[in-house]
C-alpha cells in the first residue's frame, strides 16, 4: 500500500514539474493552433465548393490540395518545434517534446500518405472518403507502437483464445490488418491494369471494367487466404469445405464458367471485335442474309446487333465451339455472287456484256478489282450467268446492293429484249390414246356412260 502510494505520489510529482508543465502547455498551444488553422482552411473549402470551382486535375491542383490537407499538423509540428527551442534555450529538458515532435511528425506523414493513396485509388475510393478516420487508427496503432505499449497489448489479446487451442484474439486483428493490406494492394494494382485495359478501343468498355473487376476479385481473394494464413489458421484443413464448395459450383455453375472463360480467350485471340460483321449461317461467304454487327463483348455472351435493330445474346461458347463467318477479319471486302438464267434463244455473249453494264455505276461496288460475268452451266430452263463484283464495306449492308444490282439487271435485260426464262410444264395429249378411250365409252353404251358419270 505504502510503495502504490509512493509511485503515485512520484507520478505526481513529476506531473507538476516545470519542464512537464511547460511540455504540456506546447502541446496544447500546439493543438490549438492546429484547430485555428483547420477551422480557416475549412471555411475557405466551404467558400470554394459554394462558388462552383472546378475540381483539380493537374498535379499541382493535386499538390496544393495535399499542402491544404497537412497544413493543420505542419502548423501543430511548428509550434511544438519552437517550443522545444525556447525549452533549450532556458536548459529545460526537452525528452517529452521530442516524443510529441516525433508523434505528430508521423501523423503528418501518415495523413499524406493516405490522401496520396487516395488518389491512386481514384476519386470513388473508400480510401478517399475515409482518409481522416483511417490516419487516425493508423496513428493510434502507430502512437502505440512509438511508445511501447504494442507488446503488453499484444500479450494480453493473446491470453484471449477465440477457439482453445487455435487462434486468439491477437491473431484474428493481425489476420485482418494483412487481409486490409492486401486488399489495398489488390485494388491498386487492378486500378493500374483497369487504366492500361482502358487504352483498348477494341474493347468493349464494359468488358474492360469486367477485366479489371475480375483481376480484384482473384488478388482480394489471395489477400483473404494470406490474412487467414497469417491469423494462425492451416490452409490445408480447409481443403475438404473448399473441395465440397468447388465441386458443387463445378456442377452447378458449369455453363456459366464456360462461357466466361471463352469470353477470355475471345479477348486474347481478337477473333471478333466490336465492329465486326459476322455471320452465324452455314452458306458461303457474303451470299448469306444472316448477319450482324458486334455491339459489346461481354463476360458471358457478345451482343450482336441486326439491320432490324435487334440485338442478340450469343454466348461466348458458341463463338468457340461453332463456325461462323468473320467478314471484316483481315479484310473489309467481300465480293458478291448474282445468279440469273437467260433464255436458250438469247445470246449469251451479250447478256454478259449488260450483266457488266448493270455493275458499272453503282456507287459502292469496286473497280480494283473490277467486276467480271460468267456462263456457268446450262440449266433445263435456261443458261446460268453469274455477275461478281467486290464492295469494300459490309458494314452499311449487302442486300441493298444487291438489290440495287439485280433491279439494274432486270431494266437493261428488258431494255435490250433478252428474255429471263421460267420452270414451264407441257401437258400432251396422244391422239391414239383418245381415240381408244372414246372407242371404249362407245361399245359399252350410254347406260355404262351414266353409270361412269354417276361413279
Amino acid at each position: 500500500m505504502n510503495s502504490a502510494l509512493s509511485a503515485a505520489r512520484g507520478v505526481l510529482l513529476q506531473l507538476a514539474a516545470p519542464q512537464t508543465m511547460a511540455a504540456v502547455a506546447a502541446i496544447v498551444i500546439a493543438t490549438l493552433v492546429a484547430l485555428v488553422v483547420a477551422r480557416i482552411l475549412r471555411d475557405r473549402r466551404a467558400r470554394d465548393a459554394a462558388a462552383d470551382l472546378p475540381l483539380p486535375q493537374h498535379w499541382l491542383d493535386h499538390a496544393l490540395e495535399a499542402a491544404v490537407i497537412v497544413a493543420p499538423i505542419l502548423a501543430a509540428l511548428a509550434t511544438l518545434l519552437c517550443a522545444h527551442l525556447v525549452l533549450a534555450a532556458l536548459g529545460m529538458p526537452t525528452a517529452l517534446l521530442d516524443g510529441a515532435v516525433q508523434i505528430v511528425a508521423v501523423l503528418a506523414l501518415l495523413r499524406l500518405g493516405v490522401f496520396i493513396l487516395g488518389l491512386l485509388l481514384g476519386p470513388g475510393s473508400w480510401v478517399r472518403s475515409h482518409g481522416r478516420r483511417i490516419t487516425l487508427v493508423l496513428w493510434a496503432v502507430t502512437t502505440v507502437a512509438m511508445l511501447g505499449w504494442l507488446d503488453v497489448i499484444e500479450a494480453v489479446l493473446n491470453r484471449v483464445s477465440l477457439i482453445p487451442g487455435r487462434f486468439s484474439l491477437w491473431a484474428v486483428l493481425k489476420g485482418l490488418v494483412v487481409v486490409t493490406a492486401f486488399v489495398i494492394v489488390a485494388s491498386l494494382i487492378a486500378r493500374v491494369f483497369e487504366r492500361h485495359i482502358l487504352r483498348l478501343d477494341q474493347l468493349a468498355v464494359s468488358t474492360r471494367v469486367g477485366i479489371s473487376k475480375f483481376t480484384s476479385f482473384l488478388l482480394v481473394s489471395l489477400g483473404v487466404l494470406l490474412g487467414i494464413n497469417a491469423a494462425g489458421v492451416d490452409i490445408t484443413t480447409l481443403n475438404v469445405l473448399t473441395g465440397a464448395i468447388g465441386l458443387g459450383l463445378g456442377f452447378g455453375l458449369q455453363a456459366v464458367a464456360s462461357n466466361f472463360v471463352s469470353g477470355f480467350v475471345l479477348l486474347m485471340d481478337k477473333s471478333i471485335k466490336p465492329g465486326d460483321v459476322i455471320s452465324f449461317t452455314t452458306h458461303d461467304g457474303a451470299s448469306t442474309g444472316n448477319f450482324g454487327w458486334v455491339q459489346e463483348l461481354r463476360g458471358r455472351y457478345v451482343v450482336v446487333r441486326d439491320r432490324d435493330g435487334v440485338d442478340t445474346l450469343v454466348p461466348n461458347q458458341n463463338l468457340i465451339t461453332s463456325p461462323f463467318i468473320n467478314w471484316s477479319y483481315s479484310d473489309q471486302r467481300v465480293r458478291l455472287k448474282l445468279p440469273v438464267l437467260v433464255s436458250y434463244e438469247d445470246d449469251p455473249e451479250i447478256a454478259l456484256q449488260l450483266l457488266l453494264q448493270s455493275a458499272e455505276n453503282h456507287p459502292r461496288i469496286l473497280r480494283d478489282p473490277p467486276p467480271v460475268s460468267r456462263l456457268i452451266s446450262f440449266e433445263d430452263n435456261g443458261m446460268r450467268l453469274e455477275i461478281r463484283f467486290w464492295i469494300a464495306d459490309p458494314v452499311n449492308g449487302v442486300n441493298n446492293v444487291r438489290s440495287d444490282v439485280n433491279r439494274a439487271i432486270w431494266r437493261i435485260f428488258r431494255a435490250h429484249g433478252i428474255t429471263i426464262p421460267v420452270p414451264q410444264q407441257d401437258t400432251r395429249v396422244l391422239e391414239a390414246r383418245a381415240r381408244r378411250v372414246l372407242t371404249g365409252l362407245a361399245a359399252h353404251g350410254p347406260a355404262a356412260g351414266s353409270d361412269r358419270a354417276a361413279d
